[in-house]
């Protein structure tokens, strides 16, 4: 027998026994129930803290300049009239359920000349008490999780009608549990905001004068954060938000100014995740059982649909644009938008009104907003409240927010 045919009879013998092994092997798939809500650590940053903000369905970003800019837009201070301000706000957050959780603000803004100025703010979110009982014969542990951050701006006017500013921001979340866990600590990051801001100079029209406002801002440009060495580094809420508006001023005491806002978060959409088991199906049910079948392989996290999340935040960033495992329809439903309008008498009363809306498949925070502004020489007082629309209920429904701004040197500048 020729050595040709010998390899021939080898080869038509091995046939059936890889039919066998290839008919034997099965791949499962179970996919997860997924979550299409984008999560992302220090979350207390996407809090309007300031009365007038979310007055007006939580925006800011192409609203006239006033002490609160450093949220939204810090480029807003080149184009204050008043030469600086500092202001304070309080919201509590969950107060149908506890008294001791909070969102607190301090900002402060000087304007230096006709075409700079710069702000500083410091925000606190007190998540209250917690109280630890590890047994009957144990004494009760309190722990105070916290977070907070720093952040100072620069704003420059590049020409009458138009400004940027930058921005830098320290940020500190301290969740950790050391009754649970002694070694866990502090968690930090650093991030930076880039803010644009343009005001048209008064312009009349047939019955009344009007004004155009546009504004930019690329919010918490910075890298992860994470809480321990083997803990999930967790994004920071890098934000988009764009705006704009238009002020109807009727005469000398009245004027309303109508405000449009979107926003979207620069983070990754989360896949849709599947457990991928790859076995040997020895009784032939093409369903894993444990008892009977030769696992080979087995993928917890294996993506479906999407891009995988475990990028660096500026490739995440770009990936925030067409990572949905639903595509664009999906991407759309990422952004958010909101509308406001305010009306203001003599500049010593406001009023106000908003709409905030969110998709059901991305959170749902739907609610409208009533805010009320009342000044007295250098001082405003601010006050909102919320109504949720949405089945989803929000952390601040009837909540009343409540701000308080001092503005010196008021009138120091005029609009150009």
């Amino acid at each position: 027998m020729t050595l040709k045919k010998s390899l021939t009879r080898c080869l038509i013998a091995l046939i059936p026994l890889s039919s066998f092994l290839a008919n034997g092997q099965q791949v499962e798939i179970i996919p997860y129930e997924d979550s299409r809500v984008i999560t992302t650590g220090v979350p207390f940053l996407l809090i309007a803290s300031d009365a007038r903000g979310a007055g007006m369905g939580d925006m800011g970003v192409a609203t006239s300049s006033d002490a609160f800019s450093q949220q939204w837009n810090p480029s807003k201070y080149v184009f204050s009239l008043a030469k600086s301000g500092l202001a304070v706000s309080y919201t509590p957050y969950l107060s149908k359920l506890v008294n001791d959780i909070f969102l607190g603000n301090v900002t402060y803004f000087n304007r230096v000349n006709d075409r700079s100025a710069f702000g500083a703010s410091f925000k606190y979110f007190s998540l209250g008490e917690i109280e630890i009982v590890q047994d009957e014969f144990s004494e009760a542990l309190i722990e105070k999780p916290n977070e907070l951050t720093i952040d100072a701006s620069y704003s420059l006017r590049l020409a009458d009608q138009f400004s940027m500013a930058v921005a830098l921001r320290y940020l500190r979340s301290d969740l950790r549990i050391q009754a649970v866990d002694a070694n866990a600590g502090a968690a930090s990051s650093v991030g930076v905001d880039i803010a644009g801001y343009y005001q048209s100079e008064e312009t009349a029209f047939n019955d009344f004068n009007g004004r155009y406002r546009f504004g930019f801002a690329l919010q918490n440009l910075g890298p992860k954060i994470k809480y321990d060495d083997a803990g999930r580094e967790n994004f920071i809420p890098t934000n988009l938000r764009l705006g704009g508006g238009f002020d109807f001023i009727f005469d000398e005491y009245n004027k309303v100014a109508v405000t449009a806002e979107v926003t979207k978060l620069l983070v990754p959409t989360p896949p849709k995740l599947a457990l991928r088991r790859e076995f040997n199906d020895v009784n032939g049910n093409g369903t894993y059982d444990p008892e009977t079948d030769e696992l080979i392989s087995e993928d917890r996290n294996y993506i479906l649909e999407g891009k995988s999340q475990d990028v660096n935040f500026l490739r995440g960033i770009f990936q925030s644009f067409g990572d949905a495992p639903g595509g664009f329809s999906e991407e759309l439903k990422e952004f958010t938008w909101a509308l406001g309008a305010e009306y203001t008498y003599q500049d010593s009363f406001a009023f106000r009104a908003g709409y905030f809306n969110e998709s059901d498949i991305k959170g749902a925070r739907k609610f409208f907003a009533l805010g009320a502004g009342f000044k007295y020489s250098a001082i405003n007082i601010d006050l909102s409240y919320l109504f949720a629309t949405s089945q989803i209920q929000s952390p601040l429904e009837n909540t009343l927010r409540f701000s308080l701004s001092f503005n010196f040197g008021d009138g120091t500048y005029e609009e150009l």
